[in-house]
């Protein structure tokens, strides 16, 4: 049985989502970042060097980064999240799955750190200009990509949206950027409408920490 080291708002709910979306069994094991530093618990690392989240124990091994475990889960247990590899389709499958912790992740967590600096009055010169530059062309691309379309590849339900709507939920949830991209909220709001997401987010809030 698989096994989920799942750390509280983190990218560990792209794995959530996907088992539960998959109806795959699998235990939760749960932790919780500092009050003070955000920081995940010196307890990960108990079952990987980084600390990070999500880690899956699986089949004897080890297995970090979610991108590698939402390509490992779908190949081997839920093939029909993912085009055909002789498919026209595969290529942009494999583009945006990437595109997820690359060119989307990037402007996200810099803009989330600047917004964080600037509120503790931090002085931000190059970096703010860089970042924001960087923000609009990322998601701007991307919404205009998604006008009309409930999916990123195939008209249909694939390992990119898993690795792309965690990030996007937060620049629509937590950034509020929803009027500024209209069309990233319509995909965040169909993403967030369907019964693994919202078994995931239940599983999440269920166990959040008062």
């Amino acid at each position: 049985m698989i096994t989920l080291h799942h750390l509280d708002q983190s990218r560990s709910f792209r794995i959530l989502w996907l088992l539960e979306e998959i109806k795959q069994p699998y235990q939760l094991q749960r932790y919780y970042r500092d009050k003070k530093t955000h920081l995940a618990p010196e307890s990960l690392k108990n079952i990987h060097p980084l600390g990070k989240s999500p880690v899956i124990e699986w089949q004897g091994k080890v297995i970090a980064e979610s991108g590698a475990i939402v390509e490992l889960l779908i190949q081997r247990l839920a093939p029909h999240l993912a085009p055909d590899t002789n498919d026209a389709t595969y290529a942009d499958y494999l583009q945006w799955i990437h595109f997820a912790e690359s060119s989307a992740m990037v402007p996200f967590l810099l803009k989330t750190f600047n917004q964080i600096e600037t509120k503790h009055g931090t002085k931000l010169v190059f970096l703010e200009n860089y970042t924001q530059i960087e923000f609009d062309k990322v998601f701007g691309y991307l919404n205009d990509y998604l006008k009309d379309k409930l999916f990123l590849v195939d008209d249909r339900l694939t390992g990119a949206d898993f690795m792309m709507g965690f990030a996007l939920h937060g620049l629509i949830h937590h950034m509020k950027q929803g009027e500024k991209y209209p069309h990233i909220k319509n995909y965040v709001e169909h993403l967030s409408s369907l019964p693994s997401w919202k078994a995931a987010e239940k599983i999440e809030q269920d166990g959040v920490m008062i």
